[in-house]
């Protein structure tokens, strides 16, 4: 399996994904939960870890992250193998409790911690748990919102803060663009990621790639990083997909274009929705929806590996 890239940097800033392996439980209760948030206290005074958001789901929980030492690795290995280790002793059993190394964006706030933050709250409504987010005890909204005295290691300052300086009033906004996206389609901003590893604004992925990415060792345990080294435009994979690929069928050609044009080129949403004559969302969605198909598909999955071995190796 391909290591993910990681980038770290003093003060960087990450979403965090954990999951466990072979998407089974990974909390089988109360206490679970509790043990999992000592470590993470337990992180932010070794490693001063600092957490902006979190949310512990059945199988699986997101962090919104800042490592103040530039630590990230040492962080996430420290919490995910002392939790393990818990759950494996305590529940009897023996193995890997998640399933390969955690994934990590390196993120901008200034362009998505608001966003981040909605969606990593809005994540057991999405999943028909509760109605109102507040209802749900695992995560960290209800401190936001005051209804808890909040643990020392979470830092709800740096989201309140884009909502206004007077307490009342941030917290009533904060809530307020919470449930504005209740009950609505919203785009999941994870999805605007540059080579699954970047998200923000174009200059802070142009920056991060000339200062962290540039230099580093291109081989072929790092797709991540060719990616972001070697994008294509639209029309390139278009043509590369046209000539190279084999492919008949018109509207699967389509698919696989706009998939990896979503994942691989340097073009907004919105102009590449421009280009393919389908909306901005509709770029996501479709990507998004494709990507589950090439998880069932073996012959689909081969296909879409070896057009991009054609565009990027």
């Amino acid at each position: 399996m391909a290591r993910p890239l990681r980038i770290e940097f003093p003060g960087a800033y990450y979403h965090i994904v954990s999951r466990g392996n072979e998407q089974r439980k990974i909390f089988n209760g109360s206490k679970d939960r509790e043990q999992f948030l000592l470590y993470i206290g337990a992180a932010h005074d070794r490693f001063s870890a600092v957490i902006h958001c979190y949310c512990l789901m059945d199988n699986h929980y997101h962090l919104f992250i800042q490592t103040p030492l530039g630590n990230l690795s040492r962080i996430m290995h420290y919490i995910n193998a002392s939790y393990t280790a818990y759950f494996n002793r305590i529940h009897r059993r023996f193995g890997h409790l998640f399933q390969g190394r955690f994934n990590g964006i390196l993120v901008e706030p200034s362009s998505y911690a608001m966003e981040l933050s909605r969606y990593i709250h809005l994540n057991p409504v999405r999943a028909n748990i509760v109605k109102k987010a507040e209802d749900y005890r695992w995560s960290s909204y209800r401190f936001y919102l005051g209804v808890s005295d909040k643990p020392e290691w979470l830092d709800t300052d740096l989201i309140l803060g884009y909502f206004g300086k007077v307490k009342f009033q941030r917290i009533q906004q904060y809530r307020n663009f919470i449930q504005e996206a209740i009950g609505k389609k919203y785009e999941n901003p994870l999805n605007k990621a540059v080579g699954s590893v970047l998200l923000g604004s174009e200059l802070f992925v142009n920056e991060i790639k000339e200062k962290y990415i540039n230099d580093a060792e291109v081989s072929r345990d790092l797709p991540s990083i060719r990616s972001l080294k070697r994008k294509s435009s639209v029309e390139e994979i278009v043509k590369t997909i046209e000539k190279e690929s084999g492919i008949k069928d018109n509207g699967l050609l389509k698919k696989v274009a706009i998939h990896i044009s979503h994942r691989y080129s340097d073009m907004y949403l919105k102009n590449m929705g421009d280009y393919f004559g389908v909306s901005e969302s509709a770029v996501s969605q479709m990507s998004a929806r494709f990507e589950r198909e090439i998880e069932q598909d073996e012959n689909l999955e081969l296909l879409v590996e070896d057009v991009k071995r054609k565009l990027f190796s």
